[in-house]
């Protein structure tokens, strides 16, 4: 075997499980990302199955981003008994511990004592590293490695990792891209790509297309709330409670803002119009909540417009008009009143697809009443409840669909509104290569369905053949 050389232990069959190992020498390898397979591919028990890879050797792990795909079989990593570190940006290192948590609680263990064993390992090991900053990984004679990592776009913290191996007298430069953000994300600083890579590990979960042409999404996002209001309906947002809840916050914020600064209280000619000074919003998921504090305390790490709006004494994840819901008795008085009152309201609660959470107790009291309407703003995976609600979107007649055993019908109004991918799309993938000035003579794509894999390459090879730039791209295996 000739080194450095690169396995994969995810990210090869879909879009979840990301886990990618590059070895150094014989002895000695990194390891980028240890996600979960999740979704209609993943094995029954993923969240508590043994590793299917050895350990031995592993200088340490890199963790891109928080999500369940890429560090959800962290657990499995330290019951192998993996005790290096766990690397990640500062923002990450806030967050990771709270996923986490919620996934060993949800999957493997409730027992409080077991719970914080656990939790007291993975902090241990975190290794907090500034964003644009090297850190040495391995110093030994005839073998030298550093990282650094780069803000990627997609979620706060979220990463692109540059590793620079010295292998002797040859010097190669290994980018792992994780998830690269669309650049539509209200909070986050702008992706920059890297200055080279000889290797580029490059996602491709939208390599087979491209986003609806960016701005306005905010504008559905208020005029689909204006016309539910005027039913003086309950919106309902199923969302996942990390990042698409917190870019869901920032936005109705605004919208609250600038219906005030304007005095809105409704439709003209409106016999009872909503006063949107009183409107509330509900965030009902628990961990949704823990994270956006983090959020909110990690203000430095915003873009410059987000942090404006906190010089000018706004709180775009904390105001007034935010009614966070802890307990699930809580729960269910919110739910029961706005059944029975039909005061206006819109509700963010997860799950994003409508699986399992607290979303499922809203639909089941509220799917059958015209009045409300149902906002989607992520892709829902295909056999999700969530699908089939969002298929009756502009159905002729009434759908169903089983919650918690029981069938419904789908009466409430229901509305797609597109823009808050946090995922690059073909253009954003293939820009991200053309930015880079001394350009990969590799490029591996993983982290994609075969068709995106397989028409990003397509793309990629024709872009770079009229630029005159000779690449290599290959689907991971």
């Amino acid at each position: 075997m000739e080194f450095p050389c690169l396995f994969h232990h995810g990210g090869t069959r879909g879009v979840t499980g990301s886990c990618h190992q590059l070895h150094l020498a014989s002895c000695s390898s990194l390891l980028v990302d240890c996600g979960l397979e999740q979704g209609t591919d993943a094995p029954p028990g993923a969240e508590s199955a043994p590793l299917n890879f050895d350990i031995q050797g592993i200088r340490a792990l890199i963790v891109t981003h928080v999500h369940l795909d890429h560090v959800g079989r962290i657990p499995a990593l330290l019951a192998a008994g993996y005790r290096g570190p766990i690397i990640c940006s500062e923002p990450s290192a806030r967050l990771l511990p709270l996923v986490l948590e919620d996934a060993y609680r949800v999957g493997i263990n409730r027992e409080p004592a077991q719970v914080a064993r656990y939790l007291e390992r993975v902090t241990s090991l975190i290794v907090p590293l500034p964003f644009e900053q090297w850190h040495e990984v391995v110093m030994e004679p005839g073998l030298q490695c550093r990282i650094r990592l780069q803000r990627a776009g997609h979620l706060l913290g979220s990463a692109y990792v540059e590793c620079d191996l010295l292998h002797g007298s040859i010097n190669t430069r290994y980018v792992f891209s994780g998830d690269l953000g669309n650049g539509a994300n209200p909070l986050l600083r702008p992706l920059r790509p890297p200055e080279r890579a000889d290797v580029l590990v490059l996602e491709s979960t939208y390599g087979d297309r491209l986003h609806p042409v960016k701005g306005g999404r905010q504008q559905q996002l208020e005029a689909a709330i204006d016309r539910a209001l005027a039913d003086k309906g309950t919106i309902l947002i199923p969302a996942f409670s990390l990042g698409r809840t917190q870019e869901l916050l920032y936005e109705i914020e605004d919208i609250l803002h600038r219906k005030a600064l304007t005095g809105a209280r409704g439709e003209p000619g409106d016999e009872d119009p909503v006063n949107w000074s009183q409107l509330p919003i509900i965030l009902d998921s628990p961990l949704a909540q823990r994270i956006t504090r983090v959020y909110s305390e990690l203000h430095e790490y915003w873009n410059a417009e987000a942090r404006a709006r906190l010089a000018e004494g706004r709180d775009p994840l904390g105001f007034s008009q935010l009614i966070s819901v802890d307990t699930h008795g809580r729960h269910q008085q919110v739910v029961n009143y706005l059944k029975s009152t039909g005061r206006p309201a819109i509700v963010i609660a997860g799950n994003g697809m409508c699986s399992s959470g607290r979303i499922v107790n809203y639909l089941e009291a509220m799917l059958g009443d015209p009045r409300h309407e149902i906002i989607f703003v992520g892709h829902q995976a295909k056999g999700t409840p969530g699908a089939v609600i969002q298929a009756s979107e502009g159905a002729e007649g009434f759908l169903q669909i089983e919650l918690s055993g029981k069938t419904h019908e789908i009466r409430a109004k229901v509305l797609t509104v597109g823009g808050y991918s946090g995922h690059a799309d073909r253009e954003g993938l293939i820009s991200f290569i053309e930015g880079i000035p001394s350009p990969p003579a590799k490029v591996v794509l993983v982290h994609g369905e075969r068709q995106a894999k397989t028409a990003l390459k397509q793309a990629l090879e024709h872009r770079l053949a009229e630029a005159n730039r000779p690449m290599a791209v290959f689907i991971g295996k």
